[in-house]
């Protein structure tokens, strides 16, 4: 499962939406993405959070359905620390010391059209070198999929599930918008 929650800029409503995700095929289940937006503007001082604690309540019967495990949220193996945008393109290197594995994963950008006819996709390669020298490469994400108004992409955060099955890749995406461009996270899961 992931979520992501904030306050619309030109409204001031708290926001969250939800997405609940099958690890082997790397999409959403049926009727798998869920969304809410609170009627009020939000508070001075507030974060919006509350829309997501709203949305979770609302949804705890989906949550245990597909027995979603709060308490094991994937180990952490690559954070973004840089306040602002990685350029599409660039490679991150990191290492799972546990599994003795180190990887490098490289952010494939595809954009077409410009302004409100702007397009775009991307696929992450993945290389991956055991203790033992064994090499192993994937290709992670839809590259067909073409989102609208997105305009670049780049790798926030990776973890790797706690039975170390699966990756996550968090990817941030910088949306169009009148204002300028709006931050919005996506998920990419590779399975092992």
């Amino acid at each position: 499962m992931f979520a992501q929650y904030g306050v619309s800029e030109s409204s001031l409503k708290p926001w969250a939406e939800m997405r609940i995700i099958d690890v082997r095929s790397n999409e959403f289940i049926p009727n798998g993405r869920f969304n809410y937006t609170h009627t009020d503007r939000i508070a001075a001082g507030q974060d919006g959070s509350g829309a997501l604690f709203r949305l979770i309540a609302r949804n705890a019967q989906e949550i245990e359905r597909y027995a979603i495990p709060f308490l094991y949220q994937g180990i952490p193996l690559y954070i973004s620390l840089l306040d602002g945008h990685t350029p599409g393109g660039d490679s991150i290197d990191f290492r799972d010391f546990e599994g003795g594995v180190t990887y490098t994963a490289k952010i494939v950008p595809y954009t077409e059209g410009y302004g409100e006819t702007l397009r775009s996709s991307f696929f992450i390669e993945l290389h991956g070198i055991d203790k033992k020298g064994v090499s192993r490469t994937f290709t992670v994400g839809s590259p067909n999929v073409k989102r609208n108004g997105v305009l670049s992409y780049s790798i926030k955060k990776v973890l790797v599930a706690p039975n170390r099955l699966s990756m996550v890749f968090v990817i941030e995406m910088r949306v169009q918008n009148g204002n300028g461009p709006d931050i919005r996270y996506m998920v990419e899961i590779v399975p092992f």
